[in-house]
């Protein structure tokens, strides 16, 4: 007797186990789908993860239904891969099951009804409604219960079902559909028996008194006779609007013309030409020898290179090896839409062979790259996170760029997990090699590297010999008490701004907080406005002229008096990107000053957009978010001006510094990337602080060692291991209670050093659930058990 192990789309935890029919055991293979009975009625799409010959001790299992592959839909080194990710992350299988597949590609159950086979029905002893039933299936065979509200009143319905079941006439069926259809393109073509027994001259004749019409026909066999193999597509004809679909029928009514239909990809693929790649410089080829020398002895590497060192160019090189060798690539972006440029680049170099994975694209869209990699068509994959799921049948190498970014692990997302990590994991069951690849890498990534767990690699040199940017710190508090000031600006970076635009060159301005002010307060009760959901002040957006929570979602109108007292004297305090666009267009009146944040950005190609201003020197100013430290790679941006950026590093997290370092080096890299000539403008009320001087230095390896000092001084990350395990109630006092409960069982097998908490969370109540947190820092190199 064989059984199968068979994970389910559905939240609860390990798999399931099911026999295996005797007609299905030669045909049944691991990571093919198949259907299964689950509660009652219900039919899931599952996924076979182990087939055994274990007899369940206490229950009788069901059998499975049917297998819907020929083939395994899941390569083993992914069925290890998501055992490794439910094991490490404490998710169950059923949830990366859900985010792993296109929804499309799981099927869907609908309660359908049948007559029972070879039924015999006594008419005489059924009601109006069962007879009206028991005929509607006779001739459709099979009735789902949305069809049956026609002809039987809805409260009648469940009763006449009962009553025929309970009679043993019908039974309860269910009709698997599959939501996935391909798409299908409309094409013309003139009607073969025309072309061989008719005259054309006739045709024509016939066709004088409906002009359009003839035209029409003219144009469709103009077309097919000058290629006869062009498939000509019917959306085309009606472009310019001079024929309809009306003109087209009638043609067809009378036989000359026929439409059929095409498969065709959602997703149009690259048809430009192909451009050759680019030789390498000196350095960048040692660098390239490090990593070859590094996948020969089976490491992986941390690629660090000052931005505009050419990484990309020896990614390019390398995955030029790969797709030589019949192997396939995986190129891992942390946000797709923010890396335009690196797409196009790609595009250019591969053609065809490119295919995309993000989330922009259609759950169809989806299915078809899916399938088109479990068919080897695509060799090369460019996608965020969730490409890591595919069906990859010969991956050679894993590329993650950018990998220190906080998209590669988002906390909003279940099941959580560090595709950086997950990358590495998956490299490994593929026995590809990875390259990690940033100008600023993750403290623990390059700790990682320093230690000989994987190879490291340094660029120290910007492509070209090009110069690296120059730091100036401007000490606001100076500035302000010598007057030297413009509201949020010193005169020092007015000047350095207008320097740039009368140069005809292009200049970045960093605020990383968004909207217009942090607060709108009276200055009479001292009154702010909170949301109603979360703990938190609602931030002020003066284009939409309404606050809004940046946590939940919530909005609401600006008030004109203070709902507390009534007074009008509201005033806005903090500073966002608003305000800092606000000003800037206020100082340089006669220049083009653009902003890029998520809330300027939600229209469709915004992005796209402004790129294109940007190339073609449209904008003179763009002012935005850590958006704009993204995929900015533009021959005329000479200055990048950060007026506030004290506000990177006060933040409760013990990260903070080492993300405003990335940051300010990230937008930094955006400025001199042709000339040289790129200056970074610093301003803050702590210019003495270590951070802001070691960024001056531009010495990579003493930013590092100071913050992995300070990381050791205080028992954090990467010399530690961190759990944050949060609790949330609706109700305070439950979810306080059980928090102090779990930290009084988590000191019985910890040492008290090792539990910090429970505390409140930093935002106490978020989207009405009250959080309580108890954080873990377990020494490395030690096991609790």
């Amino acid at each position: 007797m064989q059984y199968a192990q068979i994970v389910l789309p559905l939240n609860l935890k390990g798999s399931f186990t099911y026999k295996v029919p005797e007609e299905l055991m030669s045909q049944i293979q691991l990571g093919m789908r198949v259907l299964v009975p689950f509660g009652g009625k219900k039919i899931y799409t599952g996924i076979v993860f182990e087939l055994h010959d274990n007899t369940p001790d206490n229950f009788v299992a069901k059998e499975v239904i049917s297998i819907l592959d020929e083939k395994p839909i899941l390569p083993e080194e992914q069925i290890r891969f998501w055992n490794w990710l439910s094991d490490y992350y404490l998710c169950n299988l059923g949830e990366i099951y859900r985010l792993a597949f296109p929804s499309s590609l799981k099927l869907e159950s609908e309660t359908y009804l049948k007559l029972k086979p070879g039924v015999v029905v006594d008419f005489e002893n059924l009601d109006v409604n069962e007879m009206y039933l028991i005929q509607a299936l006779e001739v459709r065979q099979l009735v789902n219960l949305t069809d049956i509200e026609a002809f039987i009143p809805k409260k009648e319905i469940i009763k006449t079902i009962n009553s025929l079941i309970d009679m043993q006439y019908i039974e309860i069926d269910e009709k698997i559909a599959e939501k996935y259809k391909a798409k299908e393109v409309a094409y013309v073509r003139i009607n073969d028996e025309v072309l061989s027994n008719q005259n054309l001259t006739e045709i024509l004749l016939k066709l004088n008194k409906a002009p359009k019409q003839k035209d029409l026909f003219l144009l469709i066999l103009e077309k097919q006779t000058e290629k006869p193999d062009l498939h000509i597509k019917k959306a085309d004809l009606f472009e310019d609007g001079y024929f309809g679909s009306s003109h087209f029928k009638a043609l067809a009514d009378k036989g000359l013309v026929e439409e059929y239909y095409m498969q065709k990809d959602r997703i149009e693929s690259y048809e430009g030409e192909i451009e050759e790649i680019e030789e390498l410089s000196e350095e960048q080829k040692i660098a390239k020898a490090e990593i070859d020398e590094a996948f020969e002895e089976g490491k992986n590497v941390l690629l660090h290179g000052v931005t505009s060192s050419g990484k990309t160019h020896i990614y390019l090189e390398k995955i030029e090896e790969c797709i030589r060798e019949g192997k396939n690539v995986l190129f891992l972006l942390p946000e797709i839409s923010l890396t335009k440029q690196i797409t196009q680049r790609l595009e250019k170099k591969y053609g065809r062979q490119l295919g995309f994975y993000h989330q922009k694209l259609t759950d169809f869209e989806r299915v078809e790259v899916w399938r088109r990699i479990k068919q080897n068509d695509i060799r090369i994959l460019v996608g965020t996170r969730n490409a890591l799921f595919l069906p990859y049948q010969n991956l050679g190498l894993i590329v993650v760029d950018e990998e220190h970014d906080s998209a590669y692990k988002p906390r909003e997302v279940t099941p959580y997990f560090n595709a950086k990590d997950a990358a590495l994991v998956l490299g490994g069951l593929y026995k590809a090699g990875v390259i990690l690849g940033s100008a600023t890498p993750s403290v623990e990534s390059y700790y990682r590297a320093r230690k000989d767990k994987m190879k490291y690699v340094f660029l120290n040199e910007r492509f070209g010999n090009v110069n690296l940017p120059e730091y100036e710190l401007i000490n606001f508090k100076e500035a302000q008490e010598s007057k030297n000031v413009n509201g949020n600006f010193s005169l020092r970076l007015i000047d350095a701004i207008k320097h740039t635009l009368d140069e005809k060159n292009q200049a970045i301005v960093l605020h990383n907080r968004r909207g217009y002010a942090n607060v709108i307060e009276c200055e009479t009760c001292g009154y702010v406005n909170y949301c109603s959901n979360c703990d938190v002040v609602m931030t002020y957006h003066k284009a939409a002229n309404e606050m809004k929570c940046h946590y939940c979602g919530q909005r609401a109108s600006k008030p004109r008096t203070c709902p507390k007292c009534n007074s009008e004297n509201l005033n806005e305090r903090g500073v966002g990107v608003e305000q800092i666009h606000e000003e800037v267009s206020k100082l340089f009146p006669e220049n083009e000053v653009d902003r890029m944040d998520i809330d300027s950005m939600r229209k469709k190609f915004a992005y796209e957009k402004l790129y294109e201003k940007i190339e073609d020197r449209e904008t003179d100013i763009v002012v935005g978010t850590q958006m704009i430290s993204k995929g900015l790679d533009f021959d005329h941006i000479e200055l990048v001006a950060i007026p506030k950026a004290d506000s990177l590093l006060y933040v409760q997290d013990f990260r903070a510094e080492e993300r405003a370092y990335q940051l300010i080096t990230q937008v930094s890299g955006r400025a001199g990337r042709v000339s040289g000539k790129g200056k970074i403008l610093i301003q803050t009320y702590n210019p003495d602080h270590s951070v802001f001087q070691l960024i001056k230095m531009n010495n990579p390896a003493k930013i590092y060692k100071y913050i992995l000092t300070e990381r050791q001084k205080f028992h954090y990350p990467p010399f530690t291991k961190l759990i944050m395990i949060e609790l949330k109630h609706t109700r305070d006092d439950k979810v306080d209670r059980a928090s102090q409960f779990l930290g009084s069982i988590l000191r019985k097998y910890l040492p008290e050093e090792c539990i910090l908490g429970p505390e409140r969370a930093q935002i106490a109540r978020l989207n009405n659930l009250y959080q309580f947190q108890i954080l873990l820092k377990l020494p490395r190199g030690k096991n609790y058990e």
